[in-house]
């Protein structure tokens, strides 16, 4: 009751604000892929000249996104406590008589179970929403994919325009009133690709439906970086900006923490930092960008997906079979599910397996195997894996851990119940 009657009272003040205020709100859903592309799209924007209001972590549930979306901050340490939230609510009043606001807002929003995203819309309206993946996820409470996609949609019910990829979206679930961007196939927004750089980037072309292609060079490192940052030039049109604006915002990406990140590692080692989170379309694509690399050894370090259902062991086994032992020389798996599903079907592979459920003893481990100049590639989902614990012992600079994911001290207390409980 009191998480209603507190959630009740913050969308009444989002209300308010967009009453009084009336900045662009554009709104990213998906299963896979939403916080890099708030941070692309964010980015993409302030290149163009906008002012833009974006949260740095992933609020994107029902109690946070009311804050976010009023530049609040979330009070972590007392969300059952009166007093805390009514500071929140003295916060929430004094930006609505602001009077200063930002031109966009960009905003992810998550679901964990069927109804979510359509309650967003009680209070939203966005201007804009992206629509990253239609992808197996929570499928504990989903059940089947028909529902996954009827929740993510759903935020076409109250959005004045949508953008969806249409490489990670079943056609059955495309709707003729969409707006398209696509790697692979005809849409209204594309990028062809005419360079592949591995670990370096991309040189392609982007082109609008109707308009002459625009030539850029992108510095990302894989192609779940790539579609991000053509859902923001994609958003950037729909907004009129000019080519100028469009090939900046592809030339000035920069890699979000834990998202195909590379970093220094010891002995000449090159790190790739894929740890924010961990799905299966997410981990096939670090797959492929890893294999793609010129390297004497390629390692790679996967952690269990997490909620995944009933699939979770048709997934993981999924993802074995794609560990190419003429690829990778050393695959370590990181928590339980990776050890009991994944690493027999990589084995089956002829792949070399290690198993761990301490993050930290899998990144010694791979700290004692690793070659000069080898390549590694570092992805798990977060609870139970946390696989940039595994990852930090072979940066060659260990000041570069504050670049990585989940390094408060929050998260670094909930890590080490973990690597207590698994040594």
């Amino acid at each position: 009751m009191f998480k209603i009657i507190v959630r009740s009272r913050l969308e009444r003040y989002v209300k308010k604000y967009f009453k009084h205020h009336h900045p662009k709100l554009i709104v990213v859903v998906g299963s896979v892929g939403k916080t890099v592309t708030k941070h692309t799209i964010a980015a993409a924007l302030r290149s163009a000249g906008y002012s833009v209001r974006i949260a740095e972590g992933n609020y994107n549930a029902d109690m946070s996104v009311p804050l976010v979306l009023l530049g609040v901050d979330f009070p972590e340490n007392g969300v059952h406590s009166i007093k805390a939230w009514l500071d929140v609510f003295a916060k929430m009043r004094a930006a609505i008589k602001n009077d200063q606001e930002p031109d966009f807002i960009v905003q992810e929003l998550g679901t964990d179970h069927p109804g979510e995203i359509p309650h967003f819309g009680e209070y939203l309206r966005p201007d804009l929403a992206v629509v990253t993946a239609i992808t197996p996820e929570h499928m504990e409470y989903f059940g089947n994919m028909d529902a996954v996609a009827n929740e993510e949609l759903s935020v076409a019910d109250y959005s004045k325009e949508v953008v969806v990829n249409m490489d990670d979206i079943a056609p059955s679930y495309m709707q003729d009133s969409f707006i398209t961007y696509s790697l692979n196939t005809k849409a209204d927004y594309t990028f062809e690709v005419t360079e592949k750089m591995p670990l370096k980037g991309y040189s392609g072309h982007f082109k609008a439906r109707g308009s002459s292609p625009i030539e850029v060079k992108v510095p990302v490192s894989g192609e779940p970086q790539l579609k991000a940052m053509l859902a923001a030039a994609a958003v950037l049109a729909r907004f009129d900006a000019s080519e100028k604006q469009i090939s900046d915002s592809f030339t000035k990406f920069k890699a979000v923490p834990g998202r195909m990140q590379i970093l220094d590692g010891k002995n000449d080692t090159t790190l790739i930092d894929d740890t924010y989170n961990s799905s299966p379309a997410a981990t096939a694509s670090a797959l492929r960008s890893l294999y793609d690399t010129e390297a004497p050894q390629r390692i790679a370090v996967l952690g269990s997906m997490n909620e995944l259902g009933e699939t979770s062991q048709e997934e993981h086994e999924k993802l074995g079979k794609l560990c190419d032992p003429k690829k990778l020389d050393l695959v370590v798996t990181v928590g339980e599910e990776a050890k009991k599903y994944l690493a027999p079907a990589t084995k089956e592979q002829g792949c070399k397996v290690k198993s761990f459920l301490n993050p930290k003893l899998a990144g010694e481990y791979v700290e004692e195997k690793a070659i000069k100049s080898a390549v590694i590639l570092y992805k798990g989902s977060q609870n139970g894996v946390f696989a940039e614990e595994a990852l930090k012992c072979m940066l060659k600079d260990s000041s570069d851990a504050k670049k990585l994911v989940r390094q408060s001290k929050l998260w670094m207390n909930k890590k080490q119940e973990l690597l207590k409980k698994s040594k």
